[in-house]
């Protein structure tokens, strides 16, 4: 509820508010979104793997994926010349899961 005596309360969590927003905008991007979803339900995998499956040349795929990074929602993990991504927000696993349950295979 926005009024009455919790109004201090949202005044308090404006940072963690602000934070939140900011993470779901960058998901909010169907090629981010899609990724996202990619990463939760494989747990790791490299760009190459990510523009055959998404159809996008791999400059896009790194564009989306620096953004994700940089919001802390994936990390990447070198391995030789590869880097494996995964999901790095436990809330966004979380986001997911609720978004996306019953289509996990």
């Amino acid at each position: 509820m926005l009024g009455g005596g919790g109004a201090g309360k949202m005044i308090e969590d404006k940072e963690r508010l602000c934070e939140l927003a900011e993470k779901l905008k960058v998901i909010a991007h169907p090629v981010r979104l899609c990724i996202v979803r990619g990463l939760w339900r494989k747990g790791c995998c490299n760009v190459t793997f990510m523009q055959e499956c998404l159809e996008v040349p791999q400059s896009t795929v790194s564009q989306h994926l620096g953004k994700l990074r940089q919001a802390g929602i994936i990390q990447g993990e070198r391995n030789g010349l590869e880097i494996c991504y995964s999901l790095k927000d436990p809330l966004i696993e979380e986001v997911m899961k609720l978004m996306f349950e019953e289509d996990k295979v």
